[in-house]
């Protein structure tokens, strides 16, 4: 009987019924040790039972920590025979996590991805499933990874994912997105209920004492009487100190063990060290230090752990904990040791190698070399945080200071690779100091800029990527040529002048026998510089030569990911949008070919950008919604801010007002992160849109003067701010960026921006100038892809026209601009449009109901539809979107209804609105 958890009880009976029901739901439970987490779960799996759910369980374990995928073995090893029916790469990757087959390494978020595809499966099957995972903060870090990734993507697949993880615990089970129920200790009449029965046979002032003591632990209440029994705890008021119940109930544990006769103790130890229960194992260690299983009836007899079912199981997690802390450190090392002897070399290498660490207390090159060994197992089957763990160890152990240095950068590289950033850079400087190997020393630059780029120290960054490149610039001239370009980037991004000049000075002075492949990147280097110091006659060139460089190598690979999305950022500059979007969705289609999800955010991030600009507002709200999620569920803070103000811009064309300012409140435009500035121009745009010119002149100014004020996307809004001046008189104030944008627009050659530079002609030129600069801009938007700016263009002339009083000529432009508006569901515009038709003397009413179809989808919806419409499957579909197949199926249902179809055949007939929307 649970006492005191009537209201949680309901709550996990809810979850369950609404999974009968198709519907998916994840959460945690979080308490102190002994508060009846585990008591919750077993009520989850009894109830999951009694209805035909499916049951899937597993337990942390702490000694398994450290070991790639452990717990995720624990929980599908009865379920692997499944795996061979999902997709081809979900099933490679899951394999090799699973160690059931060799693999090339895998991004670690497929596998995640093949687990929520394989629970989906398996609640498809059964109706539903419940998956208990109980003492989750044990979960070694790749176990965690994937099934947090499943349980954040769950929605219409019939899976309830419930964790158990203790509170007081360092780190903490990570959860972030996850619901969480929070247990606290029983009221005073509820722990008197369950004394009651657990105590009755004692004073009623050693109850109350006991009662007062535990404070209201569930566990600390069945447990303390046994332990008074036992005479470890005074019969009389007012004697016990004042410790938390979990430290209290250790010491209860440590003390009843205490008065074990010694071969059980051993014994205890031992189990408590070995971890998983393994009988065989465990019984072979203790005789080596003169034990055996026959020494175990004391403590059965005490229940403090059974064998049930050929495996030793401790009553409850505390008494294991209990069992190793209160053994001396001499026995806890002959424990380790014993086990690492015990253990058979074939399949146990991992455990052997950190029972053989555990036990080694001084510099062993024998076992760091083991420990080395145990990583490179762990990195083939992509558990990063573990390869971290073990090199980390093994650097510790190294005799010999060089062997201790390498150890140190694998360990940092595996970290970078496992997310943990900041563990990444201080591992990356402990070893720096100590190498020479030049691809070695790159790659922890790199790592180490990353995570300063990523916390906003870009000063950090460039300075970590310029000092090794002059490192290593005698002995790999091409690698410290491309790291000379990287740290130009950081420092363009920076924003501050000071610091481009200073970068240029010192690339220029670098000791560089450079290939002449290697070229490129230095003179992009110094084009960057030309280009912050306003000259893009001479800045743009060499920008354009290594983006050219890029789009020429699409097939044969010559750059790795990382560098040719670094390279493809810069189509920005260039103008080059419509190449800037090939290149991007080329990259998209790579990581998800790869199941790549690392650098997706970055890559949706850049495609994003390039449809805004393009007008193709659908195409990008679908992008930055897919690109936040994913950022949110890898952990990619940096990108989950640029996509958030992406998003609040997108908000801001739509005319969403309450949606544009709660979403760019979360930016701060006095961080120097790319795409911080994105919040204050959605703002401006916003207020522009609205007609607040003074309002939206303030926004653009402030984002102007920012340390981001310098970046393409704040160039690209010149027009907007020219736009807002006039219109409240302060043309003088736009004139020098008016002038800097139309040089430019120039030097690039884009119709595009050469419209928009004669568009902001016109709006600063005198009267008679100004419809000669119009016609101009009109005839180059003419072909130049963006027509959200081309009926912008018309919008302004058709005032222009309006208000010299030739209100018929007005209306021809301004009814294009209000087409153009409507069709790109852009409702601030149309009705400005609208309004100043009205005032030339004509009426349009607003379109009702005769929106583009997949206007009336979710993003979610319409990138599930546009793929359906392809004739992909629902689990292709699901590979591409990273989504389940019984998920993608429930979107498809709902997006039948919204537009006007009955079946998949249908949906091939459906007139998308744009050609990439019908081909992506």
């Amino acid at each position: 009987m649970l006492y005191g958890r009537s209201d949680e009880i309901a709550k996990l009976d809810a979850l369950l019924a609404q999974a009968r029901q198709g519907h998916s739901a994840a959460l945690v439970v979080r308490g102190e040790a002994g508060i009846g987490k585990s008591a919750l779960l077993t009520h989850a799996a009894t109830t999951a039972k009694s209805h035909g759910t499916r049951l899937l369980q597993a337990t942390g374990v702490e000694a398994e920590s450290e070991l790639p995928f452990a717990g995720l073995h624990l929980l599908l090893h009865r379920v692997t025979d499944r795996i061979d029916a999902l997709p081809e790469p979900q099933a490679k990757a899951l394999r090799a996590a699973l160690g059931l087959a060799p693999s090339a390494q895998a991004d670690r978020f497929l596998i995640g991805l093949a687990v929520l595809t394989l629970l989906a499966d398996l609640a498809d099957e059964a109706g539903s499933l419940l998956c208990l995972i109980d003492d989750a903060q044990w979960l070694d870090q790749a176990s965690a990874d994937a099934l947090l990734f499943a349980a954040r993507r769950l929605a219409a697949d019939g899976v309830v994912m419930l964790f158990a993880a203790r509170d007081a615990h360092a780190p903490p089970f990570p959860a972030q997105g996850l619901p969480e129920l929070r247990l606290t200790g029983l009221d005073d009449e509820t722990a008197g209920d369950l004394l009651a029965e657990h105590a009755g046979d004692l004073p009623r002032y050693v109850r109350e004492q006991i009662r007062a003591e535990s404070g209201g632990n569930p566990l600390a209440l069945r447990e303390l009487p046994a332990a008074q029994r036992e005479g470890h705890i005074p019969g009389y008021g007012g004697h016990l100190s004042a410790l938390p119940s979990h430290s209290r109930l250790l010491r209860t544990f440590a003390d009843r063990m205490s008065a074990l006769p010694r071969a059980t103790r051993t014994l205890l130890v031992i189990a408590a060290a070995e971890g998983t229960g393994d009988l065989t194992v465990t019984a072979a260690a203790a005789s080596r230090l003169g034990a055996g299983i026959t020494d175990l009836e004391p403590a059965e007899r005490k229940e403090l752990l059974s064998l049930d079912g050929g495996r030793l199981t401790f009553r409850h997690p505390m008494i294991r904990a209990a069992a190793y802390q209160s053994a001396p450190v001499g026995d806890r090392i002959a424990a380790h040791r014993a086990l690492a002897d015990a253990l058979p070399c074939v399949g146990n290498v991992d455990r052997r190698a950190w029972h053989l660490a555990a036990a080694t207390t001084e510099p062993d090159e024998y076992v760091a070399g083991v420990l080395e060994q145990t990583a490179e197992h762990a990195r083939s089957r992509g558990g990063y945080a573990a390869v971290a763990a073990a090199c980390e160890r093994a650097a510790q152990l190294s005799p010999d200071g060089a062997h201790r240095a390498r150890r140190l950068a694998l360990a940092a590289s595996a970290a970078a690779d496992a997310g943990h950033n900041e563990r990444a850079a201080e591992l990356a400087l402990r070893a720096a100091p100590h190498l020479t190997d030049p691809a070695v020393l790159a790659q922890l630059a790199q790592v180490r800029a990353a995570v300063a780029r990523e916390q906003g120290r870009l000063e950090a960054s460039y300075s970590v990527l310029l000092d090794t490149a002059a490192d290593i610039a005698p002995h790999a001239p091409e690698t410290a040529a491309f790291m000379a370009y990287e740290a130009m980037t950081a420092a363009w991004l920076s924003g501050h002048r000071q610091s481009i000049d200073e970068m240029s000075h010192r690339i220029g002075g670098l000791d560089l026998k450079t290939p002449p492949h290697a070229l490129p990147y230095l003179a992009a280097a110094e084009g960057l510089a030309r280009l912050a110091a306003g000259d893009p006659g001479s800045g743009l060139p060499p920008l354009r030569a290594l983006f050219d460089n890029l789009r020429a190598e699409r097939h044969d690979r010559g750059h790795t990911l990382r560098e040719r999305v670094s390279i493809a950022s810069w189509f920005s500059p260039l103008g080059a949008l419509e190449t800037g979007n090939d290149l991007a969705a080329e990259l998209d289609r790579e990581c998800r070919e790869q199941g790549a999800l690392g650098p997706l955010p970055l890559v949706l991030l850049l495609r994003t950008r390039a449809r805004i600009f393009l007008g193709r507002h659908s195409c990008a709200l679908m992008g930055a919604t897919e690109g936040l999620r994913i950022a949110q569920d890898t952990g990619q803070p940096h990108y989950v801010g640029q996509l958030t103000g992406i998003l609040a811009y997108l908000a801001a064309l739509d005319g969403d007002e309450e949606r544009c300012r709660e979403l760019a409140a979360k930016g701060d435009l006095r961080q120097v992160l790319p795409g911080q500035v994105w919040g204050g121009i959605a703002v401006a745009m916003l207020e522009l849109g609205l007609g607040h010119h003074e309002a939206a002149l303030r926004a653009y100014e402030d984002v102007a003067a920012s340390p981001s004020g310098h970046t393409i996307v704040v160039l690209y809004c010149v027009p907007d701010r020219v736009e807002a001046a006039v219109r409240t008189g302060k043309a003088d104030s736009v004139r020098e960026p008016a002038r800097a944008f139309g040089e430019w627009a120039h030097h690039t050659g884009a119709a595009w921006a050469r419209a928009l530079a004669a568009r902001c002609r016109a709006l600063l030129a005198p009267e008679p100038e100004a419809q000669a600069a119009y016609e101009e801009a009109l005839a180059l938007h003419t072909d130049d892809g963006r027509p959200f700016e081309r009926a912008r263009t018309e919008l302004l002339f058709g005032e222009w026209l309006r208000r010299a009083g030739r209100r018929s000529e007005a209306r021809v432009p301004l009814r294009s601009a209000l087409d153009t508006f409507e069709l790109l569901a852009s409702p601030p515009w149309a009705e400005r449009a609208r309004a100043e038709l009205r005032a030339t003397g004509e009426s349009r009413a607003r379109h009702v109901g005769d929106e583009a179809p997949l206007e009336r989808l979710t993003p979610q919806e319409r990138q599930v539809v546009r793929l359906a419409a392809t004739g992909m499957t629902n689990r292709d579909i699901g590979a591409q979107l990273f989504l389940s197949p019984r998920t993608v199926g429930y979107h498809l249902y709902n997006a039948y209804p919204k537009l006007g179809v009955a079946s998949r055949g249908e949906l091939a007939r459906l007139r998308f609105r744009d050609e990439e929307e019908a081909t992506a």
